[in-house]
């Protein structure tokens, strides 16, 4: 069955959740799990006549603030992990695509399953904002197990 489990996170409460039916599975199957946080790459501020220069907006700053978050997530699905007594890597990326650096890390890692959240976003929003979850399913050639 499954030996590697890849469980992305966005430091949500939905996906939180979803690490802990992976780390119950991983408990249950003898696997090892794998969490990843995609970072957005650092884009500068639009320089406009009425834009001011602050230091957060920098790519230090940025870099930074994205990374604490990434850490926070991280942990939090670590001590999932940790609570039921599986082996948990985590790893943070940089990507301007979710759903790519979750499928390329799936395949990097030799992860036999993905285990992720979707927010069931309907209409205008999800059209707008996209899924990544629907993205991972489209493009993977790992297995996804979506919980809701």
């Amino acid at each position: 069955m499954y030996k590697h489990i890849l469980v992305p996170t966005d430091g949500s409460k939905i996906s939180l959740a979803a690490a802990k039916r992976a780390a119950k599975l991983a408990r249950e199957l003898g696997a090892r799990m794998t969490s990843i946080y995609v970072m957005a790459p650092y884009m500068p501020p639009m320089e406009t006549d009425v834009a001011a220069f602050y230091p957060e907006y920098s790519a230090r700053g940025y870099e930074q603030a994205v990374r604490k978050s990434a850490d926070k997530a991280l942990a939090r699905v670590k001590a999932v992990a940790d609570a039921a007594k599986v082996r948990c890597a985590a790893v943070a990326v940089t990507g301007a695509s979710p759903w790519r650096s979750i499928i390329d890390a799936a395949k990097k890692n030799k992860c036999d399953l993905i285990v992720m959240a979707s927010h069931g976003r309907k209409g205008l929003e999800a059209l707008l904002l996209g899924s990544e979850t629907q993205k991972v399913l489209t493009h993977s050639k790992t297995p996804v197990l979506v919980c809701r």
